[in-house]
């Protein structure tokens, strides 16, 4: 029965719902707008008696430690949620903000005692928490974002994305439009994969085109994972400390960590690189020197899985979206027609395989 799990929870938190809902039906609409608050960990989700019903497709999405809002991972990830509904998919959408890594299991629980169809974790961190709600939830679908998963693991499907190739690509476009040969990238911790495939992708881009050019890459390895990726001062004065020091060019991802990179690139007038997303529209203040982003397809990729997992078709294991690089807006004019070419052609080589990035699934 499709909810089993709702069935035996119904007693514990239809208190808790109707204290929410004053006992009144959920809104039709349950889509929380982009800066608001999500759900306090412990109350249950908007939406949560919809799901109830066997003809309602509920959809959830629990975010890595930062907001829903971050313009960034997070943000990509609940956007393809939301196509999930405007393509009517699903029903009904949530999500819950994870502030603490400790509250992972916590939170994902809120949406299987509810009774939601599919749950979306995002982040590599989540990897475990969603292993383990699989087997606690067995009629329900887990998407893992960044999430590389055991093929036998059931009910779970992980989102993954060749990082190493989209780094790969501004590396090259960074040091085709670095004056002084000299580069640089700033990133959340280098222990979670995709972070290190970034930022290592870029540097071997980089050399691709110029084995002599000089790049400068920090990761944020200092603190723990819940100062990591929401650290945009750290990422700040990294940036700013590459400047001082000669570098024209500055890729930057990690979720906020990444922005205050981005941001601080531009303020300074130099380039400024992306990540995950086209972070020209999700960073206007910096946008007017953003070159162009790394960019993960995130959005049509969560909402591709949702319609399998509605349709019957989705596998356990994983399943490998798409990476490129975004345009370059306002600075298009700055890219010669012989740069243009030249990102086309290590696109292509990147695609079919006759140029490699040879950089490691994990840092070695």
């Amino acid at each position: 029965m499709k909810k089993l799990y709702f069935v035996m929870a119904l007693v514990i938190i239809a208190s808790m719902v109707l204290t929410a809902c004053g006992g009144a039906a959920a809104p039709a609409a349950t889509e929380a707008p982009a800066g608001t608050e999500a759900p306090a960990a412990t109350e249950a989700p908007a939406g949560t008696e919809d799901c109830a019903a066997e003809e309602v497709f509920c959809v959830g999405l629990v975010t890595d430690v930062g907001k829903v809002d971050d313009k960034s991972f997070n943000q990509s990830a609940w956007e393809g949620v939301q196509k999930s509904k405007e393509d009517g998919v699903a029903d009904v959408v949530q999500y819950l903000e994870t502030t603490d890594a400790k509250d992972y299991a916590k939170n994902i629980s809120q949406f299987g005692d509810a009774g939601y169809d599919v749950i979306v974790t995002v982040g590599f961190a989540l990897g475990e928490a969603t292993v383990a709600a699989a087997a606690t939830y067995p009629d329900v679908r887990f998407i893992g974002v960044d999430q590389f998963q055991a093929a036998d693991t059931a009910g779970v499907t992980g989102l993954n994305f060749p990082e190493d190739n989209a780094g790969f690509l501004v590396g090259a476009l960074a040091a085709q439009m670095s004056k002084s040969a000299h580069i640089g990238g700033v990133f959340a911790t280098d222990l979670v994969p995709p972070v290190w495939r970034f930022g290592e992708g870029y540097r071997a881009g980089a050399l691709y085109i110029n084995p002599d050019i000089k790049i400068d890459v920090v990761y944020h390895n200092d603190v723990g994972f819940d100062k990591t990726f929401t650290d945009p001062e750290w990422a700040a004065n990294a940036a700013n400390a590459m400047v001082d020091g000669g570098v024209d060019v500055i890729f930057a991802g990690g979720g906020k960590t990444g922005n205050g990179a981005v941001v601080a690139a531009a303020q300074r007038e130099i380039y400024a690189i992306g990540v995950d997303t086209d972070q020209y529209f999700t960073l206007p203040e910096a946008a007017p020197r953003i070159l162009s982003s790394a960019m993960k397809l995130i959005v049509p990729g969560v909402a591709e899985l949702a319609a399998a997992a509605k349709d019957g078709s989705i596998a356990d294991g994983n399943f490998f979206g798409q990476a490129g690089y975004a345009p370059f807006h306002d600075l298009d004019g700055d890219v010669s027609a012989e740069i243009k070419a030249k990102m086309e052609e290590i696109a292509a080589g990147l695609l079919d395989g006759s140029i490699k990035t040879n950089v490691a699934p994990v840092k070695p």
